[in-house]
C-alpha cells in the first residue's frame, strides 16, 4: 500500500493585522506552514522566503537528516537576505511541516510555536511541542497547561529560524495510517481554540477545503487578532506525484518565487 496527502489550506490575514505574516504549502507529497515571528522585522519575508527555498519545485526527501539539511539550507538563505539588507536583521520564523517518503514513511520538522496535530479514530492528538516561552513554564511546573491560553506572554518563542547557525529544527518520523487527518497551523488557530473545538471541527467536516474554512473561521469567529492559518492533509491510499509542484498561501502566495531574491 502507498500513501500521499490530500491537502487544503486557507490563510486570512485576520481583521488586526495590517499584513499576513503566515505563509503555507501544500502538495500531495508534502505541506507545511510557517508563521513570521512576532516583534521583528520582515516576518512575511521571512516565511515566504522560506517556504520559497525549501520547496521551489517538487521534493523528494528520504532520510531524516535530508530534510534537515534542506531545511537548514533554507536557513541560509534568510540570512543571506540579511546580509544584502542590514535592516532585517532580527526577521525569523516558525516552521512546522509534514512529509511522505518514497517508502511511505511521514516526516515530521517542527521549530516554534506552530503546531501539528493528528486526528486519528475520532481522537486529536498534538504532535508538536511548543518552542515558547509559557511552554517552559508549563514543563517546570511553574504554569499550570489551562493558563497558558491567556498568559500575556505566550507568543514569547524560545527557537526559530532567522538564519543563524544556532538554529534549532527537529525532524521525526511519524507512523503515516491511511485515515488520520493532520492539522497544521499557526498560532493564530491554537492560541484561540482548545483541542476539542479543533477536533469536533475536523470530525464535523468530511472534505479537506471545508474543514480548513471551517477552522479558520471558528478562529476569527472567537478574537484571533493575528494571521490565521489552517493546512488540513488526509492521508490516503495512492501514490504521491513527485513530480508535483507544490501550491503556496499566505505571504508565499503574495510573494512569488521570482520576486524573492534567488540566491546561488
Amino acid at each position: 500500500m502507498s500513501i500521499r496527502l490530500n491537502p487544503a489550506v486557507v490563510s486570512d490575514i485576520g481583521p488586526h493585522r495590517a499584513s499576513n505574516q503566515d505563509a503555507a504549502f501544500t502538495a500531495s507529497w508534502g505541506a507545511a506552514v510557517a508563521d513570521g515571528v512576532g516583534g521583528g522585522p520582515s516576518g512575511d519575508l521571512a516565511s515566504a522566503a522560506l517556504v520559497h527555498r525549501l520547496v521551489p519545485g517538487p521534493m523528494r526527501i528520504t532520510e531524516p537528516e535530508e530534510l534537515l539539511a534542506r531545511i537548514r539550507e533554507a536557513n541560509w538563505d534568510l540570512r543571506a537576505h540579511v546580509r544584502r539588507d542590514p535592516s532585517l536583521q532580527g526577521m525569523a520564523t516558525t516552521f512546522t511541516g509534514i512529509f511522505v517518503t518514497p517508502d511511505d514513511r511521514l516526516l515530521l520538522a517542527h521549530t516554534g510555536d506552530s503546531r501539528a496535530y493528528v486526528l486519528r479514530h475520532a481522537q486529536l492528538l498534538r504532535q508538536t511541542r511548543d518552542d515558547s516561552y509559557v511552554q517552559a513554564l508549563v514543563d517546570s511546573g511553574l504554569l499550570a497547561p489551562e493558563a497558558a491560553a491567556s498568559h500575556p506572554r505566550r507568543n514569547i518563542i524560545t527557537a526559530s529560524l532567522g538564519g543563524g547557525e544556532e538554529d534549532v529544527v527537529s525532524v521525526a518520523e511519524r507512523e503515516a495510517v491511511v485515515g488520520d487527518r493532520w492539522l497544521l497551523c499557526s498560532d493564530g488557530v491554537s492560541d484561540y481554540l482548545d483541542d476539542e473545538e479543533i477536533g469536533l471541527t475536523l470530525l464535523r467536516h468530511r472534505d479537506v477545503g471545508p474543514a480548513a474554512e471551517a477552522l479558520v473561521a471558528l478562529a476569527l469567529e472567537s478574537g484571533s487578532r493575528d494571521n490565521v492559518t489552517a493546512v488540513i492533509c488526509d492521508v490516503v491510499d495512492g501514490l504521491a506525484d513527485l513530480h508535483e509542484r507544490a501550491a503556496f498561501a499566505g505571504s508565499a502566495a503574495e510573494r512569488f518565487q521570482e520576486q524573492l531574491d534567488v540566491i546561488a
